[in-house]
């Protein structure tokens, strides 16, 4: 399999098993007096988007990440838990800053 085609399952695979937040645009165009198309209504939906276990498993278990969460301990496992949902609400901040950007425009 080609590098930029693995980087690109992973990359998927990270954002399934880590969730975040999505963001659907709907635009609707009128014509005005001069037959030209203006922006009549704007929709944004953000929709939540749960974390996937069978994805994380199936990155921890293909990629070979390093460690091995039934050895871990119960700090190290509430430790990496906060990580990871600490990674989660800064994937949230960045789809919000990108949405209002898309609104500014």
């Amino acid at each position: 399999m080609d590098e930029i085609d693995h980087e690109k399952i992973k990359n998927a695979l990270f954002k399934k098993a880590l969730g975040g937040v999505s963001s659907e645009q709907v635009c609707e165009y009128s014509i005005d007096e001069n037959g030209e198309p203006v922006l009549s209504k704007k929709k944004v939906t953000k929709k939540h988007i749960s974390p996937d276990l069978a994805a994380l498993k199936l990155l921890l278990e293909e990629f070979n990440c390093d460690f091995d969460v039934e050895k871990m301990t119960d700090s190290q496992l509430r430790a990496e838990r906060s990580r990871l949902l600490q990674l989660l609400k800064e994937e949230e901040k960045d789809a919000d800053r990108e949405m209002h950007e898309d609104d500014e425009m």
